[in-house]
């Protein structure tokens, strides 16, 4: 996807398992570009082992929640605090819109990443719950990818390509990737959805579609 010629990218860093990092990230990003419209939640980690669930730790969890979850929902707070104090003040056709890029793992369950799987639960319904706090000023969608071409695939790639050649759990018989994520997120933030809020927008190919 080509950015428009104007379009500026500061790189900002932070450590978004901190209260104070998150915080000053949205505060920075505000003054660096004097407001935002469009927040899209895209961060995310896999356990660094997986494990089966009987076997999985604490300290793992706790990082993937401090992560997958805590982090974009208070991100997500900062930003619609923002938008609150703004109130209609948005150029885009159905107000401000807010994106989280979940995973198919929010219902599809894994045994050897369970956190994962309950951290992506958990970000499904912060995103239900932000799409009714600013139902009146905002847009709020969760995006959910299937199995995606990312590092954090890279390491199962030859599991999923077997998976993926069968044609049985992804229809397209395809990998998901970037691309397909960046489309849905521009057409969403353009105001091409202007009334849709607290939807789930599957990303994977028919990966979720009920088989017999």
């Amino acid at each position: 996807i080509s950015p428009r010629k104007d379009a500026q990218f500061p790189t900002l860093g932070a450590d978004l398992g901190k209260n104070m990092d998150r915080r000053s990230l949205v505060k920075l990003a505000i003054r660096l570009l004097g407001k935002l419209d469009v927040f899209v939640s895209n961060a995310g980690i896999a356990p660094a082992e997986r494990k089966d669930i009987s076997e999985a730790t604490e300290e793992s969890f706790d990082r993937l929640i401090d992560v997958n979850l805590k982090a974009p929902y208070f991100l997500a707070q900062d930003v619609a605090n923002h938008w609150l104090e703004r109130g209609n003040d948005c150029p885009l056709p159905g107000g401000f819109k807010m994106v989280f890029v979940s995973s198919i793992s929010a219902t599809a369950a894994s045994l050897n990443r369970g956190e994962y799987c309950v951290s992506k639960a958990g970000l499904a319904m912060a995103s239900k719950l932000w799409a009714l706090r600013l139902a009146e000023i905002a847009q709020v969608i969760e995006l959910r990818p299937g199995i995606m071409a990312t590092d954090m695939t890279s390491g199962v790639k030859d599991k999923y390509d077997a998976i993926i050649g069968s044609g049985s759990t992804v229809p397209a018989k395809r990998w998901g990737n970037l691309d397909d994520v960046g489309r849905a997120v521009r057409s969403f933030a353009a105001g091409d959805w202007p009334f849709t809020t607290g939807d789930a927008i599957y990303l994977d190919g028919g990966f979720h579609i009920e088989k017999l």
